[in-house]
């Protein structure tokens, strides 16, 4: 009977008003009273076991979005490294044309000369 209505932490006043209150109670108040306080405590195992849950759920939540996320930037970076080699090979193409086209200026030049040369 003491054991039931000990105070937690052990506050010794409460423990003896708790002892003093079971010895007034008869055999089946103090199995009601334990029966209730089992009953509280499944309730309260019972809002643990579904915050845990809760928190499961939100966790596999967060990393499936994690998940997705991580997907996500890996395209993204594939893109980016297709968009720098496209890049690269534009400026490459745009050089060789810009050496083309002074090729061309020299050769028209040269041509000038030589029909201006035959002219004269």
């Amino acid at each position: 009977r003491v054991d039931l209505f000990d105070a937690p932490s052990g506050e010794d006043a409460f423990g003896e008003e708790n002892v003093l209150l079971a010895s007034n109670m008869s055999n089946q108040q103090l199995m009601q009273h334990g029966d209730n306080l089992m009953d509280e405590s499944d309730q309260a195992l019972a809002r643990s076991k579904q915050t845990v849950q809760e928190t499961i759920n939100v966790g596999t939540e967060t990393a499936a979005a994690l998940k997705a996320q991580t997907e996500q930037m890996s395209r993204v970076v594939n893109e980016l490294d297709s968009i720098h080699f496209s890049m690269k090979k534009a400026s490459k193409l745009v050089k060789e044309i810009g050496r083309q086209v002074a090729t061309d200026r020299c050769i028209m030049g040269l041509l000038f000369l030589i029909v201006a040369g035959v002219i004269a």
